[in-house]
């Protein structure tokens, strides 16, 4: 095809010239123009296949006007060159049509999964035309769905040709040499794409993990076959050990035994190995009896206790073996139990439920695997669930969860539309019910919330739900009651957290909730006061009412003593809170000013400060104290002008830091001249006037 398609341009070029020529003002280049034309024309007809002579001489002939190029008119051979062109271009686009239609036939038939139709269609297409790139790409994603590895390779073969940039072409030749167990090509295929398209680096990761996963899968089975066929060791046993334990209608303690012996007997990836190619999974998952124990059926003891040994079997058989890990994965009856099992009756039960949870949390594909096929409401629930009752130093339930959201996207979709079911009910149970006793399983249970918050839309659902602030009031208070800082502490931060969101919730409780953070600044640890402040900071922004509150009690001397020696959170923090209540309160300035005339801690703030944020605030919170009467004159003798122009000058991207200082600035000078006069040996005013367009 692609020779046709260079002959084709080749005429095309040649065509070109010889029409440029015909119509030059020069006579003697029309007419070698004309002599050219007419033996090209001459040369494009069938050559004569016979060496005999037969011409007959028709010595009367009609007379009839030459139709030779010759006789024609420069003018008149380009119209016919030009609807030749026309009518070609008019055929190209009637085959189009035809063939978008029979394409769009055969993506309605692909996705109703009669794929030998959609092959009908997308071939019926081709054969109008034959350089339609999508028509071949279609054609082979439905080869690859009927097993035809080899017709789906070539088809991207041609796509490539058509277009030798196609991502999907690279993509679907990949997945039909995996499947033609060719790993070497696959790999290079699916790396083709991130040469051509470097943002799919993550898809392509994954296309590679399934062609590590299936190389390894073979060679696993492989060696696996090959002890077996020499007769040594565990290739012998593991095979009968499952054909004993495939007889129906046993006792428990017939399958528990078994079980257990078998669970030792695989001791390596060929014992894995052997158990998978010997239907292990569905001889185990598909007996009546063991499915009984794992759904928690009957509460009789040798049920525990088989279901402990089955528990065991499968955490012993996928450790380590990703094959494994999918297959079990497909048991139904492992996807119903596995989420449920968390909080069962049987101490013994759980743990092994919690052991193989975290065998697959630890490693990417196993996390994928679960989050796809598990019921990820119904696990948190009862993980969070366990969490709030164990008494452990270490929380294996809270390593999953964390581990679990790793991948936050899937994960977190899944549980927002049932947030409070599945979230909100077993934490608030929780955070109502502090004691010493569940101390540690707290700090995990807060920490596992924390995670899940990272999501917005969980963020803001936390954030809205009335029952949560509630539950937060109650935990404050108890935990300053019993001085609980270990729970105090994480508990702040999520609080910090979700009140950075506005709520109506939120208003409604920030004057309580401020009035307990004002109680936490008397705490003698740093890290509750400063926590307590960072509370202050986003609570008082949402609420006018809470902020008069924190002015009667003190909130700004604290906040000044905050600021003197503390870490960058507290200074942060304490900042924010200052520059909220100073610009809401004639009060709370008047208070900062009475006891720093000279503003020396805003000041400081200023010319040491790296963060944007502290910088921000305190020129908005000197800002606002200027606006006292004789404020800006106790600043004279500083070096106030001068802070505030690097500021109003500084970096194009820290826009809120200049607007804030040339907003200080302009009152400085506003207030008391001398300042002014000051700005003008600077030469600040063209400094503020080229940086205005940065401001704006």
């Amino acid at each position: 095809m692609d020779k046709d398609l260079e002959s084709f341009l080749t005429k095309v070029e040649k065509i070109s010239e010889l029409v440029k020529d015909l119509n030059s003002s020069d006579v003697t280049v029309q007419h070698k123009a004309v002599g050219e034309a007419d033996c090209y024309l001459a040369a494009l007809g069938e050559p004569c296949r016979t060496k005999v002579n037969k011409t007959t001489i028709n010595r009367n002939p009609p007379v009839q006007p030459s139709l030779s190029p010759l006789n024609e008119s420069p003018e008149r051979f380009m119209k016919i060159l030009e609807r030749d062109a026309e009518d070609r271009r008019a055929r190209r686009i009637a085959k189009e049509k035809k063939a978008t239609t029979l394409k769009n036939k055969g993506n309605e038939a692909y996705a109703q999964e009669d794929y030998e139709t959609a092959v009908k269609y997308y071939s019926e297409g081709l054969a109008e035309l034959r350089d339609m790139q999508i028509l071949y790409t279609n054609r082979a994603q439905a080869y690859i769905k009927m097993g035809k590895y080899v017709e789906a390779i070539s088809d991207c073969e041609w796509a490539l040709k058509c277009n030798e940039k196609c991502i999907k072409a690279y993509v679907h030749m990949g997945k039909a040499y995996l499947e033609l167990k060719q790993y070497h090509e696959a790999r290079n295929c699916f790396k083709k794409v991130v040469d051509i398209k470097p943002e799919k680096e993550k898809m392509v990761k994954e296309y590679l993990i399934q062609v590590d996963l299936e190389e390894e899968r073979e060679n696993q089975e492989m060696n696996a076959r090959k002890e077996f066929d020499e007769g040594e060791g565990e290739a012998i046993i593991v095979p009968q050990l499952l054909e004993k334990l495939s007889k129906p209608g046993q006792m428990p303690f017939y399958y528990c035994g078994g079980l257990e012996i078998l669970t030792r007997a695989i001791s390596d990836c060929t014992g894995q190995t052997l158990f998978r190619l010997n239907n292990g999974f569905s001889i185990i998952s598909g007996n009546d009896t063991v499915r009984s124990c794992l759904l928690q059926e009957t509460k009789d003891p040798k049920s525990h206790e088989l279901c402990v040994s089955v528990l065991k079997l499968w955490r012993v058989i996928c450790c380590g073996n990703d094959e494994n890990q999918k297959i079990l994965m497909t048991c139904p009856v492992f996807r119903q139990s596995i989420v449920h099992l968390v909080t069962a009756t049987n101490v013994a039960a759980q743990q092994e439920c919690l052991a193989l949870l975290c065998l697959y949390s630890k490693m990417p594909h196993g996390r994928r695997l679960a989050i796809d096929n598990l019921n990820v409401p119904i696990l948190v629930r009862n993980l969070l669930t366990y969490m709030s009752k164990s008494k452990q130093q270490e929380n294996t339930a809270g390593n999953i969860l964390r581990t679990l959201l790793q991948k936050p996207g899937i994960f977190c979709i899944q549980l927002r539309n049932v947030l409070t079911n599945s979230v909100i009910v077993p934490f608030t149970t929780t955070l109502t019910n502090i004691s010493i006793a569940n101390q540690h399983a707290l700090q995990s249970l807060i920490s596992a919330i924390g995670c899940l918050a990272r999501d917005e839309v969980i963020l803001r659902g936390l954030a809205h739900d009335p029952g949560c602030w509630d539950a937060f009031m109650v935990a404050i208070r108890q935990c300053s009651a019993h001085e609980y800082k270990e729970t105090l502490y994480p508990m702040l931060g999520l609080i910090i957290n979700l009140s950075t969101v506005t709520s109506a919730i939120i208003q409604k409780h920030a004057v309580s909730l401020c009035d307990c953070c004002l109680g936490l600044l008397r705490d003698s640890d740093g890290g509750i006061i400063t926590r307590a402040a960072g509370v202050l900071s986003t609570v008082l922004p949402q609420s006018s009412e809470a902020v008069q509150h924190v002015i009667q009690g003190n909130v700004v001397r604290t906040m000044r003593r905050l600021l003197k020696g503390t870490g960058p959170a507290a200074s942060k923090y304490a900042i924010k809170t200052l520059t909220v209540c100073t610009a809401a309160s004639h009060l709370a300035r008047e208070e900062l000013v009475k006891s720093d005339k000279k503003l020396s801690i805003l000041c400081h703030l200023l010319s040491s400060s790296c963060d944007e944020v502290v910088s921000g605030n305190a020129a908005l919170c000197l800002a606002h104290c200027l606006e006292l009467e004789g404020t800006a004159s106790n600043l004279l003798g500083t070096d106030i002008v001068l802070l505030l122009l690097r500021h109003a000058a500084g970096e194009a991207k820290r826009t809120a830091v200049q607007q804030n200082a040339a907003i200080a600035l302009a009152k400085l000078c506003r207030s008391e001249p001398r300042h002014l006069n000051k700005l003008r040996e600077l030469h600040g005013i063209e400094i503020l006037h080229s940086c205005m367009k940065f401001i704006t």
